[in-house]
């Protein structure tokens, strides 16, 4: 068994992903697929040699490959990557995760790694347009039961998930997982045209554009009955003090149907 193999051993028996030794490292997660794409570690420069010795609690190569990979050794490798990930979790932290367990707290910070990494690699709009676009996504996911289903359906398709698992309500998760895989076969398979679609599309955006207007308008509802609000209860603005009280007035106005 060369280095590599046996780095690659240690990393599945430990549970580290590319994803985890990346972070360790510094690096990006394509350098460490880099990296293990060969015999040995003659890719790594010598900080970053030292840095995964470090990690398998070894001096050189040899000592390496000649290692009993015992129960304790694995656990102990994991244990260093683990505690090694707490510790620069909180000294990079950007948000207070305090209160969130463990895992939610890696999952958070698996996330932010892989968007940075995103940033850094793809110096066009594409990535930032996409992350943006992610955002979106995940604002809408707690007012939208079918966003919960596009990321199963998505997981699914990428062979992270088991596609007979449910974690949402199954029986519609289960619909539209079909429609879903119904729409991409015939996208990919060509079924599809602009042209044949034009109008479809063309429905799609009136709607869009007819729910934008209603949101706008119940907007300006709630303005102009904050302003009368205001005005009948004599304040110039809304304050800790008299929030209550105004929303109180607004609420009111609204029953009232008087704008």
């Amino acid at each position: 068994m060369n280095t590599v193999e046996k780095i690659n051993v240690i990393l599945k028996e430990a549970n580290i992903s590319k994803v985890n030794l990346a972070k360790y490292l510094g690096v990006s997660r394509q350098m460490v697929y880099n990296y293990l794409d060969g015999e040995d570690l003659s890719k790594l420069s010598n900080d970053k040699s030292q840095a995964l010795f470090s990690l398998l609690d070894v001096k050189s190569e040899d000592e390496l490959r000649n290692l009993e990979l015992t129960k304790e050794y694995i656990q102990g490798v994991g244990n260093k990557l683990f505690n090694s990930k707490k510790s620069s979790a909180k000294k990079n932290e950007i948000i207070e995760l305090t209160g969130l367990r463990s895992e939610e707290q890696n999952l958070i910070n698996d996330i932010v790694f892989l968007m940075k990494e995103m940033l850094n690699e793809d110096k066009t709009k594409n990535s930032i347009t996409m992350l943006n676009y992610f955002y979106h996504f995940l604002q809408s996911a707690t007012k939208n039961k079918e966003v919960k289903y596009i990321l199963g359906y998505i997981s699914k398709s990428a062979g992270f998930t088991s596609p007979t698992v449910y974690e949402f309500e199954e029986e519609q998760q289960f619909i539209f997982e079909s429609i879903m895989y119904s729409a991409m076969t015939l996208y990919n398979n060509g079924g599809a045209s602009k042209t044949k679609l034009n109008e479809s599309h063309r429905r799609w955006e009136n709607e869009l554009s007819k729910k934008n207007e209603e949101k706008l308008s119940r907007t300006q509802e709630l303005n102009t009955a904050k302003v009368l609000a205001l005005k009948e209860l004599g304040y110039t603005e809304i304050n800790e003090q008299n929030a209550s009280e105004v929303f109180d007035k607004i609420a009111e106005i609204q029953s009232r149907g008087i704008y």
